[in-house]
């Protein structure tokens, strides 16, 4: 029996059920074209075919470039110079070119190019499936490297499956990720920020910036080299020792994968890899990203969507991570971009303002990537809320697991600049943190490295401004200075322990990092003064760092300890405009927020029956609180009337200090007197 499709859970999508069918029948069909009847991973081998191999007689490299009349290979071993025995030839009407070659020919740490002649032309290209390649340090140039270790990377854990289910990511950068003035590596990830991330909590590191691009600033989203691991952080196996690492940790490892678009440079990328501009991408006005300066992929082409599912099963395969986010989904599915627009009406989402064959690949992509690897996650990066995107594709969906929850952040941001907090409404707080739509799980988050970056503010910068510099000593008190510490504290709280499904922070956002990021490039006169984390901001006892990082790591404990965001039901308890108070429970645990900025309330009634106890709260001297609260009592539910009957209500009464958060745990009542 078939599962229910997606849509007959939103009755506002009944006039769009004809279109929603259609594309759906577009993606069945196009997967039945392309897989006949075997699998979609089994069609996702490209890179099994493409690119260069070692076998046992010697090498074999192959490319597609239909457009080109001769190939060379060219490189260190022929000094750089076509040479008759390095050129190769076209073995079909496709546009496959192919080269043997002995083993001598070739040795482990050459360079190499493909020198690309077309009619009226020629130019020097870096392999489409090139799986390493590296920049001169002198000359900036990229070129691929054949990349045949004598001892392969040996996998400490080959089959890894996480047992935590929702996912609670942090967020990573390598080259930032080091405390000193540089690019950080895969090695000094795996020995110094691992322990870190375990330590804290996370179950799931998302790694960005993991596919080789040419400017560093870009932080990862101009990708030129779609199946190299960039070099400028370490080897391929260095990359493989920090997943391995990770698994060992329980750490699940997914990463930033872009296949929205394109880097346009020619030497570098993809967009005129054989002479021809439509070869990848779409030629016309099409062509060319109007907001990120970058091509666009054709999704309506077979090669395309070949490249990219390869691309998807290449990482999960060859390196073991266990899924991706993928990057600029609104971007792909719209012909606009999805820019300046709101999406406030459902008919934006049907309006043949879509690139269907961009959903159909994304069908694909997820259909493909948890059939190759049923434990793997998918999180869209989607702003737009498009209807089925996060839902199976059993339910006709588009399959990703989880949509990230943009709006959440810019809610925050925007709260946090235009309403002094003792105007917020409560309502409206719990309404934007809990919206997502009916078939969809979402990731939340306070901030993301967007938040962070060079023209932004994070959330402690916007509430601390200049006092950041002045004020984190631990025995240094102001208004400003207090407000932003609790305000942090529970702006994060209330954000995880709301999430639909799985929570997203950024690394060294949790203790409050002081700078914002900014890569080295010639306004900054290529500094990396704020393209690092300062780590022992967090370590040092005399400083407020440490509070929120203790924070932090008691708050993440929860999924851990209680399993919070597996459930995705939160039950409203109690929202109070006036004093500022909200409470709600998810599974076994109570919420009680009072954002009041100035007053604190004794025995303030919550409506609920009851026995419990304290798990956190957000006043601990810890955390850098008051030490208002008793954290031993056990607050038990009492009826409070002058005469009892059967309907007089039960009520938790609480002392709520002002700017605090408590997290209670329900206590088992063992018999009816107990209360």
């Amino acid at each position: 029996m078939s599962e229910a499709s997606f849509y007959s859970a939103d009755p506002w999508l009944k006039p769009f059920t004809g279109v929603i069918e259609e594309r759906i029948s577009r993606c069945k069909l196009k997967e039945k074209h392309l897989a006949g009847n075997g699998s979609l991973s089994d069609f996702a081998v490209g890179y099994l075919y493409y690119g260069l191999h070692r076998t046992e007689s010697g090498w074999i490299f192959r490319e597609w470039a239909p457009n080109a009349t001769d190939i060379y290979l060219t490189g260190t071993f022929s000094g750089w110079k076509e040479a008759s025995a390095y050129r190769m030839s076209r073995i079909n009407a496709y546009g496959d070119w192919e080269i043997k070659l002995p083993q001598e020919a070739l040795n482990h740490g050459d360079l190499f190019k493909l020198l690309v002649h077309w009619k009226d032309g020629k130019g020097g290209r870096i392999p489409s499936y090139a799986t390493r390649v590296v920049q001169d340090d002198k000359t900036k140039i990229f070129s691929a490297q054949v990349w045949s270790p004598e001892k392969p990377y040996t996998w400490q854990l080959k089959k890894f499956r996480s047992q935590e289910m929702s996912p609670v990511i942090y967020e990573a950068h390598v080259g930032m990720a080091t405390q000193g003035e540089k690019t950080g590596t895969y090695r000094e990830f795996t020995e110094n920020v691992i322990p870190v991330i375990a330590k804290a909590g996370y179950n799931t590191i998302q790694l960005m910036a993991i596919q080789e691009h040419p400017f560093y600033g870009s932080f990862g989203y101009h990708v030129s080299s779609f199946f190299s691991a960039s070099s400028r952080f370490g080897t391929p196996e260095d990359l493989k020792e920090l997943i391995d690492t990770a698994h060992k940790a329980g750490l699940r490892v997914i990463m930033d994968l872009v296949h929205s678009h394109s880097v346009k440079n020619v030497n570098e990328g993809l967009g005129m890899l054989d002479g021809s501009p439509g070869q990848y991408f779409h030629i016309g006005p099409r062509r060319n990203h109007i907001a990120w300066d970058s091509l666009c992929f054709d999704y309506g082409k077979d090669n395309v969507i070949h490249f990219l599912l390869s691309n998807c099963r290449y990482w999960l395969e060859e390196y073991n991570f266990d899924g991706f986010r993928f990057d600029g989904v609104t971007s792909m599915i719209y012909y606009d971009h999805g820019l300046g627009k709101n999406f406030t009406s459902y008919a934006e989402y049907f309006d043949s303002g879509q690139d269907v064959d961009a959903l159909i690949y994304l069908y694909l992509a997820n259909k493909m990537i948890h059939e190759f690897n049923p434990g793997a996650i998918t999180i869209a990066e989607e702003m737009s809320g498009m209807p089925g995107l996060a839902a199976e594709t059993s339910r006709k969906g588009y399959g990703f697991d989880f949509r990230l929850s943009m709006g959440v952040p810019d809610f925050w941001i925007k709260l946090i600049k235009e309403t002094r907090d003792e105007n917020w409404d409560m309502g409206k707080l719990i309404y934007e943190l809990t919206q997502h739509r009916p078939e969809e799980k979402i990731i939340s988050y306070c901030e993301s490295h967007d938040q962070a970056l060079v023209g932004d503010k994070t959330l402690i910068f916007r509430m601390l401004d200049a006092e950041m510099y002045t004020g984190m000593s631990e025995s240094y008190h102001s208004f400003t200075m207090d407000r932003g510490i609790a305000l942090h504290k529970m702006i994060r709280l209330l954000t995880f322990s709301t999430a639909g499904g799985g929570y997203l922070n950024f690394m060294g956002n949790e203790f409050g990092h002081p700078e914002w990021i900014d890569f080295p490039r010639e306004g900054n006169n290529w500094s990396y003064k704020y393209a690092r984390r300062q780590w022992n901001l967090a370590e040092d006892k005399n400083l407020k760092y440490r509070f929120l990082a203790t924070f932090d790591r008691q708050m993440v404990s929860l999924q851990h300890d209680f399993r919070l965001l597996d459930d995705l039901y939160i039950q409203r308890i109690y929202e109070n405009n006036h004093d500022k108070v909200i409470a709600f429970v998810r599974r076994d645990l109570l919420f009680v927020f009072n954002f009041n900025p100035s007053r604190s309330f004794t025995d303030y009634g919550i409506p609920l029956k009851g026995k419990f106890m304290i798990v956190i709260d957000s006043d601990n001297p810890d955390f850098g609180g008051f030490d208002r609260i008793d954290r031993k009592a056990v607050y038990t539910s009492i009826r409070k009337a002058e005469r009892l009957t059967i309907n007089v209500p039960f009520y938790l009464y609480l002392y709520l200090p002002s700017r605090t958060a408590l997290v209670f745990r329900r206590e088992a009542i063992r018999k009816a007197t107990d209360i």
